[in-house]
């Protein structure tokens, strides 16, 4: 585990040593959901945070996510989360969005950071020098910790979502295209939270839901 943790703590390092005391990590969750909001987040930890159960989100349980949720947004120096809803995302593309959604998240922060780290690729007009890393989620702790609170917060959003439409599963499969998701979707047809411009979706039969009036979560 030791060893682990120094490795994610590589990046924040070096550029320590070169001076950047606040390196702000940012991640998003949700880009590859059929349905529900795009969620990303921007954290900032502070030098000696104990990095134990920091890790990618996607290999953590829900109760480790939450538990290393609670840790990060106690002790982070600031972090900041936003969301685009499906219709912003439908009208923008989703690449799009997603960079100004992490440009927005950095942007929130209260404490303006000297140095950002994104997740795979890199995010033009950041307020500050940034580096993309490929997995960043999987070797950078203060991109692991965005990817934790984006997730969790998103999570939480999709069940609360799962009260409004039920025969979808929001609650356990987060709105991804799991086999059960695009059966009913093919049997009801969309709701106001799906992806409209996501291959098939937009193209499901029957529709049951219409384009109304979006249910916040």
């Amino acid at each position: 585990m030791a060893a682990l943790r120094r490795d994610l703590d590589r990046y924040e390092g070096a550029l320590r040593e070169q001076g950047f005391a606040r390196i702000a990590g940012v991640d998003e969750a949700g880009r590859g959901a059929l349905a529900g909001p795009l969620v990303a987040a921007a954290v900032i930890l502070p030098e000696g945070f104990d990095r134990e159960g920091i890790d990618d989100s996607k290999i953590l349980t829900r109760l480790q996510r939450e538990a290393a949720y609670e840790r990060i947004v106690a002790h982070a120096v600031a972090f900041a989360v936003r969301r685009i809803e499906p219709a912003v995302i439908d009208a923008r593309g989703l690449h799009r969005s997603n960079i100004a959604l992490l440009r927005r998240c950095v942007k929130a922060l209260d404490v303006e950071p000297d140095y950002v780290l994104t997740d795979g690729f890199p995010v033009p007009r950041m307020p500050c020098v940034s580096l993309g890393i490929k997995k960043g989620d999987a070797v950078t702790t203060s991109v692991a910790a965005a990817g934790i609170v984006a997730k969790v917060t998103r999570d939480a959003l999709m069940r609360r979502l799962h009260r409004h439409y039920k025969d979808f599963g929001f609650d356990h499969n987060k709105g991804y295209g799991t086999s059960e998701h695009w059966e009913v979707l093919d049997r009801l047809g969309p709701t106001p939270i799906h992806r409209l411009s996501f291959a098939g979706v937009g193209q499901t039969s029957l529709p049951g839901f219409g384009r109304g009036e979006v249910v916040r979560a």
